[in-house]
């Protein structure tokens, strides 16, 4: 037998030519890739560490990941092209090769979604140390399950499955299950509004209504006030998304408005003095800066004044500090220069 007759001789349906190219393919992948792995993916992990990101080094480890079994796999299957196989042999081993591809590609896949998350919220904590990554979390364990579930369907599909039935299922039971869950899942809705929006963060000082207190959590479904009682008040984010609310945190400083009266017998050159003595009892205050201070109107029994002045403070004890001392310091002026606060009084005329 020569050696053109040896190749074409036929050995469980194949000749030993389409064997041979078989096993060069399969060699010629399995040394392939085992190269790149010892010198390419070594010289990309050397490169990696001597740089500051650090989405080379994920993308190293990724490569990595796809051990030698792997490569086994992907040899055996270049290999395999060059046979002619039965045809259940054929479609099991095509099943095979499909599933491993797309669950590497998948592990991968989910890695990279793994890192931008873990990114984000990275910066949020640099950014808030008290920042909450509960919904951060929750985003990545829905990207990722969406993916696995996008990737089942696909693999379903392409072992020669309909899957238009099965989608139709998935999509009224998902229905289903959004009217069941629909005031939960708003609530998980809303944490992700409140992530991206950012009207507040932890530590801030809210007002939401008639509720007000310092945020401690802001979670998947609620979100934890402590009040100024001292009790914690638990408000479900869609509420939260749904109101008005007040955040104190960036408040560079108060405008702050008081009134008082004086009696109706006071002099009309006593009243012009008034605002005098305002302005210097509250230009003598620290952070203190008057706006205006006016004799606004004739009351029913007083003359009003309006003052009103910025305290440069966020701090709200301090700003309380503040109008206490200029409410001492009004009242010890106005008691030196003989002009009297008024009060609620009643003048009856008895004619006889």
């Amino acid at each position: 037998m020569d050696y053109s007759e040896f190749l074409n001789f036929s050995f469980f349906s194949n000749t030993f030519e389409a064997y041979i190219s078989a096993l060069v393919a399969g060699l010629a992948v399995w040394f392939g890739l085992w190269a790149f792995r010892v010198l390419v993916i070594r010289q990309m992990r050397k490169f990696a560490s001597r740089t500051k990101t650090d989405i080379d080094d994920l993308v190293v480890e990724i490569l990595r990941s796809f051990n030698l079994p792997f490569y086994l796999l992907l040899a055996v299957g270049a290999g395999a092209q060059f046979i002619l196989w039965p045809p259940l042999v054929s479609k099991f081993g095509s099943w095979i090769v499909i599933v491993v591809l797309v669950y590497a590609a998948i592990r991968a896949l989910t890695r990279l979604v793994d890192y931008f998350f873990s990114r984000v919220a990275k910066k949020r904590l640099v950014e808030d140390a008290d920042f909450d990554p509960s919904a951060v979390r929750l985003l990545s364990k829905a990207t990722r399950f969406a993916v696995w579930a996008v990737a089942l369907l696909l693999v379903v599909q392409n072992l020669g499955f309909d899957i238009t039935a099965l989608v139709a299922g998935l999509g009224i039971g998902g229905i289903a299950i959004a009217f069941a869950l629909q005031n939960i899942l708003s609530d998980i809705f809303s944490s992700f509004s409140l992530y991206f929006d950012k009207p507040f963060s932890t530590g801030d000082f809210i007002i939401v209504g008639n509720d007000m207190g310092t945020v401690k959590h802001i979670g998947i479904k609620s979100t934890r006030l402590q009040t100024l009682q001292g009790q914690e008040l638990v408000i479900p984010n869609k509420d939260l998304t749904g109101s008005r609310v007040n955040n104190y945190r960036k408040l560079e400083k108060r405008r702050v408005v008081f009134s008082f009266g004086v009696m109706y017998e006071t002099k009309a050159e006593k009243l012009r003095a008034i605002p005098a003595i305002v302005k210097e009892v509250v230009d003598g205050i620290d952070l203190a800066e008057l706006d205006r201070a006016h004799f606004k109107e004739f009351g029913d029994f007083s003359l009003n004044y309006e003052v009103v002045y910025y305290a440069n403070t966020t701090q709200y004890n301090q700003y309380m500090d503040m109008q206490q001392e200029i409410n001492l310091q009004v009242k010890e002026r106005l008691e030196k220069e003989g002009i009297e606060f008024a009060y609620p009084t009643q003048t009856v005329y008895v004619k006889n």
